[in-house]
């Protein structure tokens, strides 16, 4: 299975499990992620979630050959449209532990989540200009608030790749642990959680987000009209079209 779940002691794991692939995502990884996370909301017995991959790799983000096929499909009707609604609505705590590659929506989705753990060997990117994309999921809105203006927009606009040690002098981490130690005490966090009041976390965590609900799904909606539309430009062709080629993209030509 490339996505593998698991209940214990009141806590919900969803663990990445294609690292052939380097753990990139398909459409019916991000289904199965978005059934769990929904069935986890339903399940009193569920009190905490846990996200991770690999100690090598946590994702590589989209699997672009399924992306591609599937391009046809609006952007908000796709299984990863489905993961995110869940994973930003969730109202039961999410423990990430992040070792390796988080390309992409692999960096995207730390947002959403509550505690977010790496390894010293993490490895950051959003490199959405890169593929003449733009951010997705409401980063747009989130990762400013979060980190600051100007730190935000030199990972959105020049899309380049950063390590742990600035994921947590920016605060988009929690912590930064040794490889060897990352899922223990991941676990350990979550299991902490597990054992606390649910509807103290649960109310915790609404106040924390501070109303911000309506504001996230509103821009996640936003950002998927101007996605959609750029996926089908020259630009995000060109950019796709080099990746498979394995050549550097030319955007000279292009306004």
């Amino acid at each position: 299975m490339d996505i593998l779940t698991r209940k214990e002691s009141g806590v919900l794991t969803i663990e990445f499990n294609r690292p052939d692939k380097k753990n990139a995502i398909t459409s019916a990884m991000y289904q199965l992620m978005a059934d769990a996370l929904k069935d986890a909301e339903a399940d009193a017995a569920v009190r905490a979630i846990l996200i991770t991959g690999k100690p090598e790799v946590f994702t590589a983000g989209n699997d672009l050959d399924d992306f591609m096929k599937n391009a046809s499909a609006g952007v908000g009707d796709r299984p990863v449209a489905q993961f995110m609604r869940a994973l930003s609505t969730a109202g039961k705590p999410v423990v990430a532990a992040v070792a390796g590659n988080a390309v992409g929506i692999g960096t995207t989705m730390l947002m959403h989540c509550d505690l977010v753990y790496a390894a010293e060997n993490a490895k950051f990117s959003m490199p959405f200009t890169q593929l003449g994309l733009c951010p997705e999921f409401a980063s747009s809105m989130l990762f400013p608030a979060m980190v600051g203006y100007q730190r935000a927009a030199e990972k959105l606009l020049l899309g380049e790749a950063f390590l742990a040690d600035e994921a947590l002098d920016i605060g988009l981490v929690s912590r930064v642990l040794p490889a060897a130690d990352l899922l223990q005490f991941a676990q350990s966090q979550a299991a902490k959680l597990a054992a606390l009041p649910a509807s103290s976390l649960r109310v915790t965590k609404a106040l924390l987000k501070g109303g911000q609900a309506q504001a996230v799904q509103a821009r996640m909606q936003e950002e998927n009209k101007h996605f959609g539309e750029m996926l089908g430009a020259p630009e995000a062709k060109e950019a796709f079209t080099a990746f498979f080629e394995k050549r550097r993209p030319d955007f000279s030509k292009f306004a």
